[in-house]
C-alpha cells in the first residue's frame, strides 16, 4: 500500500495540521523515483525483527519492607517450541530506579517464536547492597499470540529469606490468562522529504484503518527519544515492523502524525508505504 502526503505536518507551515489521514493510491504513482532511494536499508536486521515475537513483560514487587532489589534481574521465556535464553531486565520503561518497594516495571523482550508459552524462570546475581527481593507477580503480554498472561510469584528471591533460592520457575494462573485476537507484522516504510527543515524529532504515531471500520491502537514509530532524534529525517527513509491489530486484507486509510514536541517538531512527509507481513516473515 502507498499513501503519497508530500505536505507538512507542521503547527507553522501549510494549514497548522500535524496529523494526516492519507489514503492509498496505485503503486504506479510512486515508483518512478523509487528504485534507489534506500532499499539497501539494514534489511537483514528488519527480515529478523519479521520473524521475531516482541513481548512486554511487567514486573510488580511486592509492597513490603525491603522488597525492593539493586541486583541484576534477569529472566527465560519457556515455549512449546523454544525459549528466549537469559534476558537481563536492564532498562525499565516506567521507572528510572527499577525493582522498587510496591512498584511495577515494564520491559521489551524480543525473540525469535518460542511458541506457546509454558512457564518463565526469573531471578537475580545477587549483586549489588540491598539484594533480597520480594516478587509479586510478573504479567506477559504476547501480540502474536494474542495472549496475556500472569505468573503469580507472592516470595522472596533472597538468601536469608523463605527458601534461600535467588531465582524461580513460575508456571501461568489459567483463570487470568486474557485472550485477544493476535497483532499481526506490518512494515512500515516512512519517506521524509528532501526540502528544507523536512525532519522531525517529534513522537510520530500511526493508526491503520481497515473495511467495517476497524482500525488499529493508535502506535508510536520510536521507542524512545534517541530513536526520535535518530529517524525521520531530511530525505531519509526509515523502515519499521509494527505489531498491530489485524485491520484484514484492505487498508482503506491511515492516520500518521506526531505530538509536536521537541526541538524541530515540523515535518514535511513525502509518503508512506506498508506491508502486511504473514506470520511466517513472507
Amino acid at each position: 500500500y502507498y499513501f503519497p502526503c508530500q505536505r507538512w505536518l507542521a503547527v507553522e507551515e501549510d494549514d497548522g495540521q500535524i496529523v494526516r489521514e492519507l489514503v492509498p493510491v496505485d503503486e504506479a504513482f510512486v515508483k518512478k523515483d523509487t528504485e534507489n532511494d534506500g532499499q539497501s536499508l539494514a534489511t537483514l536486521g528488519l527480515e529478523q525483527k519479521a520473524k521475531s515475537t516482541t513481548y512486554t513483560v511487567k514486573v510488580k514487587t511486592g509492597d513490603k519492607k525491603n522488597a525492593g532489589t539493586d541486583a541484576n534481574v534477569f529472566i527465560t521465556l519457556y515455549g512449546s517450541k523454544d525459549d528466549t535464553g537469559i534476558v537481563s531486565l536492564k532498562a525499565s520503561k516506567i521507572n528510572k530506579n527499577k525493582f522498587e518497594r510496591g512498584k511495577v516495571d515494564e520491559f521489551t523482550v524480543e525473540s525469535v517464536d518460542i511458541g506457546d508459552l509454558k512457564k518463565i524462570k526469573i531471578g537475580h546475581d545477587n549483586k549489588g547492597n540491598a539484594t533480597g527481593w520480594f516478587l509479586e507477580w510478573v504479567e506477559i503480554d504476547a501480540p502474536s499470540l494474542g495472549q496475556c498472561l500472569k505468573f503469580p510469584c507472592g516470595r522472596w528471591l533472597d538468601k536469608s529469606e523463605d527458601d534461600g533460592a535467588v531465582e524461580r520457575i513460575i508456571f501461568p494462573a489459567e483463570l487470568q490468562t486474557i485472550e485477544y485476537i493476535p497483532f499481526v507484522p506490518y512494515e512500515i516504510t516512512v519517506y521524509t522529504s528532501d526540502i528544507f527543515g523536512a525532519g522531525t524529532d517529534a513522537d510520530v504515531f500511526i493508526v491503520l484503518y481497515g473495511s467495517d471500520g476497524i482500525c488499529t491502537q493508535q502506535k508510536s514509530l520510536c521507542l524512545n527519544k534517541r530513536e526520535q532524534r535518530m529517524y525521520f529525517e531530511r530525505n531519509s527513509v526509515n523502515q519499521f515492523i509494527v505489531e498491530l491489530e489485524d485491520v484484514g486484507d484492505m487498508i482503506e486509510k491511515i492516520r500518521i502524525g506526531h505530538t509536536g514536541g521537541g526541538v524541530n517538531p515540523g515535518w514535511h512527509l513525502d509518503r508512506v508505504a506498508i506491508r502486511r507481513l504473514l506470520p511466517n516473515g513472507k
